[in-house]
């Protein structure tokens, strides 16, 4: 039986993809990229030409009949996005749900992704933790932010380095401006930077230094801090 394979490719440094991606790639009948270009440097920085097709947010909906019919056929397929794990922020949902309904057998790979570099390095909790991925751009931003001001789980938020300034605003006018947090941007490039503190203080660094690149926002959880004592005093 065909199957269709969910591959993570890098976020950055090419040498996070697996050996295990890299045969897949190799084996299978055709790509699914979210931009061919992006993919094409991938693949040929691997040695590797296979036929590739386009699967994209905005034609996923159109797409997926099509590839189920093709793996049902006996065609295995590749899902790759540009950078990360398919699915996470990204085109794959519909089609990995579609494939499912459908009894395709689907293998995810793991690999690179942005969200767990980014709550490990952040020094908060990250035994659990909340993936709000990215907010909505305008109605019901601030409802979500509200809502998310009580959560005790560490949250984790991905931005736009063009709202990045504005999203701290938000978390500062919910959460209010002590509340810890990380920010983090360009993981495994060569300008990997996390800054650390609270709400006004990473503001006033991203007021000063103008934010580049992809970022990850991580947010304490709620009353952590006694949380963690409560803990303590239980031992």
């Amino acid at each position: 039986m065909a199957h269709l394979y969910v591959v993570p490719t890098p976020i950055g440094n090419l040498e996070d993809i697996t050996l295990r991606a890299i045969n897949v790639l190799r084996s299978v009948d055709f790509i699914l990229a979210e931009d061919t270009r992006t993919t094409s440097h991938l693949l040929r920085h691997l040695g590797i030409e296979k036929p590739m097709y386009s699967h994209h947010k905005f034609n996923e909906h159109a797409t997926v009949g099509r590839v189920a019919e093709s793996i049902a056929a006996g065609k295995d397929v590749a899902l790759v996005s540009d950078a990360g794990t398919p699915g996470i922020s990204d085109p794959g949902f519909l089609l990995v749900r579609r494939c499912v309904e459908e009894g395709i057998e689907v293998v995810t790979l793991p690999g690179a992704t942005a969200l767990i570099p980014a709550v490990v390095q952040s020094g908060f909790p990250c035994d659990r933790f909340v993936f709000e991925g990215f907010l909505p751009q305008k109605k019901g931003r601030m409802k979500r932010l509200q809502e998310l001001a009580t959560e005790h789980r560490t949250v984790v938020l991905y931005e736009s380095p063009y709202r990045v300034v504005k999203c701290l605003e938000q978390i500062g006018e919910t959460m209010g401006e002590e509340r810890r947090v990380a920010v983090v941007r360009e993981i495994t490039k060569k300008f990997e930077q996390t800054v650390r503190g609270t709400v006004a203080e990473c503001l006033e660094h991203f007021r000063e230094h103008e934010p580049k690149g992809e970022f990850v926002i991580v947010i304490e959880g709620y009353d952590a801090k006694g949380a963690a004592r409560d803990d303590d005093d239980a031992e």
